[in-house]
């Protein structure tokens, strides 16, 4: 699945802020980017020589909590991995608990912030923490 349409509908369900299909493909065309995908989910990383950043990874709420994204995460290590990352960020809302204990058991550690970097439908914002992991 790479279908931009499908990955927007996917994060539309995962996320308040759903990206549309022109923005996903604007980040698929992207340098450097790549695409990990399962049926109810997807990760969007992208490469830059020796860092990379995961742009997003959205699990429709349905499929939650059965490991796709610890497996589409995984599958991103591995690669990055092979691929001569040294150094892997992200940010993820500061309040996402289930996102945040995923990344805490791969090992990413906060490295930064992002104060009221998410726009919520309430119009609250939300910080964002910046993650990083040393794959090196």
């Amino acid at each position: 699945m790479s279908d931009p349409a499908d990955l927007a509908a996917i994060h539309a369900s995962a996320f308040d802020a759903g990206w549309d299909a022109a923005a996903i493909q604007t980040l698929l065309d992207m340098p450097g980017a790549a695409l990990e995908t399962e049926a109810d989910g997807f990760l969007l990383w992208r490469r830059a020589a020796d860092e990379a950043e995961i742009v997003t990874l959205a699990v429709r709420p349905e499929a939650r909590r059965r490991g796709l994204g610890g497996r589409l995460l995984d599958r991103v290590l591995d690669r990055a991995r092979d691929q001569g990352v040294a150094r892997l960020f992200l940010e993820v809302a500061h309040d996402n608990d289930a996102a945040l204990a995923l990344y805490a058991s791969r090992g990413f550690e906060q490295a930064g912030g992002r104060p009221a970097y998410y726009a919520r439908p309430d119009g609250v914002r939300a910080d964002a923490l910046i993650l990083a992991l040393n794959l090196a």
